[in-house]
């Protein structure tokens, strides 16, 4: 595998301030992704009936866990990577470089989650240079949303087809071989309780927006996050999350899907451990000035957006709020300039990755209770 020349390409991208429907309408912004980089993508097969199945919260984990296992991977390299999450599934860009341990920690990660919980990963990775020979874009920006959040944004269908090429090209029973030490899902934890909107009267939305192949989804994408700004206010007022609704919840079957997520099998002492550290994390988190100052920062640390050559977000607001959007969004679809799909919550759920809870180093998954973003992709294929 030939090293990349191009390690720091998103490093070095320049860092965009602007609004991201602003951003997303000036494609000048955007940078092609070097063809020695490749897309990795993960989707848990028949997430559907899992979730259906009351196991959500096990392909929330998984999912995340996949996210996990290569940002610690590009960490001990020192390259840092876009990555996307979709609820029951994720991608990332990463050099050729981090390739082959990439692929062989996501299998270790999808044999563990086979052995643990039921339900495969079907994994795979093609390079920019075939997407592009196929003629399909990618390009990628780095928007800066607060003092501490940095989001990629992503225009071109290339994930899109990438993900569709992985999930029906994937044969998992060609690769059944353990290869201990490589999957590293330090800093994963899912210690959360399911969280309800900041106000009584509000819910929790989960919604998916593409545009139609004769559409510019740039000029589309800046509309429709225009309009989502001015029905639900800004990103942050319109995040399901709030430090007031957080609760720690110590249950041994969430302490015990983190662990077996993490390590792949049962160790007694890890879930005796991890149960004193969350019920003194309650005390810790809600009496001690240093653990406020973390729940405030988790709050500004959660990504609640992702534009990935689509629209994806969990919006809290009211069920009027609700109307005025689908309301509009219906309207660009009889058009046909979009399709969508939406989940409505009453609930949302979070898993986190904390490298250094102190240095404002982590990160937190938010996905709408009970499969809020299958849900909404479900409803999407079905159109």
């Amino acid at each position: 595998m030939a090293i990349s020349n191009n390690l720091n390409f998103f490093t070095d991208l320049s860092l965009q301030t602007t609004s991201i429907s602003d951003l997303v309408a000036d494609k000048s912004l955007f940078s092609k992704v070097p063809e020695d980089w490749y897309i990795v993508a993960v989707d848990i097969k028949n997430s559907t009936e899992a979730i259906g199945n009351g196991n959500h919260d096990q392909v929330n984990l998984v999912a995340t866990g996949s996210i996990i296992a290569i940002l610690n991977l590009a960490y001990s390299k020192n390259i840092n990577i876009p990555f996307f999450f979709g609820g029951d599934g994720a991608t990332m860009l990463i050099p050729s470089e981090l390739l082959e341990a990439a692929m062989a920690a996501l299998n270790q990660h999808r044999i563990n989650t086979l052995e643990n919980f039921g339900f495969e990963l079907k994994i795979g990775s093609i390079s920019l240079k075939e997407i592009y020979e196929n003629g399909i874009s990618l390009e990628v920006s780095k928007l800066k949303i607060s003092e501490i959040l940095t989001i990629p944004i992503v225009l071109g269908e290339g994930l899109q087809y990438a993900e569709k090429q992985i999930k029906s090209n994937f044969n998992g029973s060609n690769n059944n071989f353990k290869i201990p030490n490589l999957l590293n899902l330090e800093g994963m934890e899912c210690k959360w309780d399911k969280i309800s909107p900041p106000e009584t009267n509000q819910e929790v939305v989960s919604l998916i927006v593409i545009a139609r192949k004769e559409e510019d989804p740039s000029e589309i994408f800046s509309k429709i996050l225009k309009n989502i700004d001015t029905i639900y206010g800004s990103l942050n007022r319109r995040k399901p999350i709030s430090v007031k609704r957080l609760k720690l919840k110590a249950s041994l079957r969430k302490l015990n899907d983190e662990m077996r997520t993490k390590l792949g099998t049962y160790d007694g002492l890890y879930l005796i451990k991890n149960w004193f550290t969350t019920n003194f994390g309650k005390y810790y988190l809600k009496n001690t000035s240093s653990g406020k100052n973390y729940l405030q920062k988790l709050v500004e640390l959660t990504d609640t957006l992702t534009i990935d050559g689509r629209i994806n977000t969990v919006i809290t607001g009211t069920p009027q709020q609700r109307k005025s959007l689908t309301t509009y969004l219906d309207y660009l679809e009889e058009k046909g300039k979009i399709k969508y799909g939406l989940h409505v919550s009453e609930q949302s759920v979070m898993s986190c990755y904390v490298r250094d809870m102190k240095k404002d180093d982590h990160i937190h998954f938010v996905d709408g209770a009970g499969g809020g973003y299958t849900k909404a992709a479900n409803q999407l294929k079905n159109k």
